[in-house]
């Protein structure tokens, strides 16, 4: 089966609790950095496909607002 490389952007709000803003960006950078492969087994089966690597290529938190 070909293999691909693609390139995937996603951008979240998180709502945090932190001593101050640069706490909160830096916290919210560290913990939410990692993602996980959702697929199953059958998923995978289904529609012919496996992930075979995930790689973070970008993690910033571009912005913060206080309390809304």
């Amino acid at each position: 089966m070909p293999k691909y490389t693609v390139s995937l952007s996603r951008a979240y709000l998180v709502d945090i609790e932190a001593e101050d803003r640069e706490e909160a960006a830096r916290l919210v950078e560290f913990y939410l950095g990692n993602c996980p492969d959702l697929s199953t087994d059958k998923d995978r089966e289904e529609h012919h496909f496996r992930i075979t690597a995930i790689e973070s290529a970008v993690n910033d938190a571009f912005e913060v607002v206080e309390g809304y």
